[in-house]
């Protein structure tokens, strides 16, 4: 089987969550005899054609980038040439620009859709898409989304309900290189005592801003890996609260992002709107058998974080509460240890790319034989 995924970006060009989610799955579904390839956006699509893993990325030209939508005057031409050699159409929403380009397309081919998010910031914008929006999610074959978390608490996709299935992201160990002795150690070196870590980009939905509140008068190091739009803003936050224990590292490369997350005391995640679906950072933290620290927004967050077995679950936006969730894993170590060693069970038992991907495959599968094969493109 053929699958073309579609998405506005995508590696090597960028590196979220989403993007992660769709690698994994070309990756883990390569087992069950599915073959992936992406159609994504870029400003620089030269070449057009790229390997990524092992899988195929087509890129049309970027025209405009509008309320974080992008716009492309060829990703038409691209769409209908590259899905004559799909069997099935995944589409990663949200993405407004690709409901015009499915339905421009006049494709009659089996489709998919994951729903990621809920539109949360534009929400003026949001009056005007809601039709397109709801055509759009009506005219697709399934739709599946992470965690039963979001597909409970979501007002949009509620009204689809019955064709709406659960599969939850997963992450592959093995994908991920090995921190090496020295820069195991030179971390230890500096941070010898260990310390909470966060690891994201810096979007308004992050709810960094509450975790420098929460941090006032402590003493264990925080460190906060990524880069972002509201780095500056932050920056100035943590230096007008004279916090000299919250350490801002940029971007760093993964071996580096490894060593840390296997060093850290704790992964501390929060994201305080709904706009944080799921959190790929949150299960590398599982993944690695740590314990996490995230906020109730109704999402997948509380899906991988279960409150008081692989961490604490705190109130979104109350920093005191976050506070207190940071105290008392700094304070207990041995509680802290448990909670991760549950994580890291949980994560193998729900979250491996190998089981999204048989999952996923199975979804397939069911799209596939609840039609007639479909030639036309």
């Amino acid at each position: 089987m053929r699958v073309l995924h579609l998405f506005k970006t995508y590696y090597p060009e960028s590196m979220g969550g989403i993007e992660q989610v769709i690698f994994q799955l070309c990756q883990s579904c390569r087992a069950h005899g599915i073959e992936g390839e992406v159609l994504t956006l870029s400003a620089n699509p030269l070449p057009e054609r790229v390997q990524v893993g092992g899988h195929w990325v087509q890129r049309a030209r970027l025209d405009l980038n509008l309320a974080s939508t992008g716009f492309s005057r060829d990703a038409l031409a691209q769409f209908r040439l590259r899905a004559r050699h799909a069997d099935l159409i995944h589409y990663h929403f949200p993405w407004p620009f690709m409901d015009l380009l499915h339905f421009a397309a006049g494709l009659r081919k089996p489709t998919l859709l994951t729903y990621h998010s809920d539109i949360v910031r534009q929400k003026m914008l949001l009056r005007l898409y809601r039709p397109l929006m709801h055509r759009f999610l009506s005219s697709v074959d399934a739709i599946v989304t992470a965690s039963p978390n979001y597909l409970e608490t979501s007002r949009v996709l509620a009204r689809y309900r019955d064709k709406t299935q659960v599969v939850p992201y997963g992450l592959d160990r093995q994908s991920y290189p090995a921190a090496s002795p020295d820069v195991l150690e030179g971390w230890r070196t500096r941070f010898p005592a260990g310390f909470f870590l966060f690891v994201g980009v810096m979007r308004y939905y992050k709810g960094l801003h509450i975790l420098l509140e929460a941090c006032q008068n402590s003493h264990y190091p925080v460190l906060i890996v990524g880069a972002g739009p509201l780095e500056s803003a932050l920056r100035e936050q943590a230096q007008r609260l004279r916090l000299g224990n919250v350490h801002f590292l940029g971007a760093l490369p993964d071996a580096d992002k490894i060593a840390l997350l296997q060093l850290s005391r704790a992964l501390v995640f929060p994201s305080h709107l709904r706009s944080e679906a799921f959190g790929i950072s949150l299960l590398e933290g599982a993944m690695f058998g740590k314990p996490m620290i995230s906020s109730e927004i109704g999402t997948g967050t509380s899906y991988i974080n279960n409150h008081g077995e692989t961490g604490l679950v705190v109130p979104p936006g109350d920093a005191a509460a976050l506070r207190q969730a940071m105290d008392r894993l700094w304070v207990d170590a041995d509680m802290a240890a448990r909670m991760g060693a549950a994580a890291q069970q949980r994560y193998e038992q729900l979250f491996t790319a190998a089981r999204m991907g048989q999952r996923m495959a199975e979804v397939y599968q069911q799209v596939m034989a609840r039609q007639p094969r479909r030639n036309s493109a």
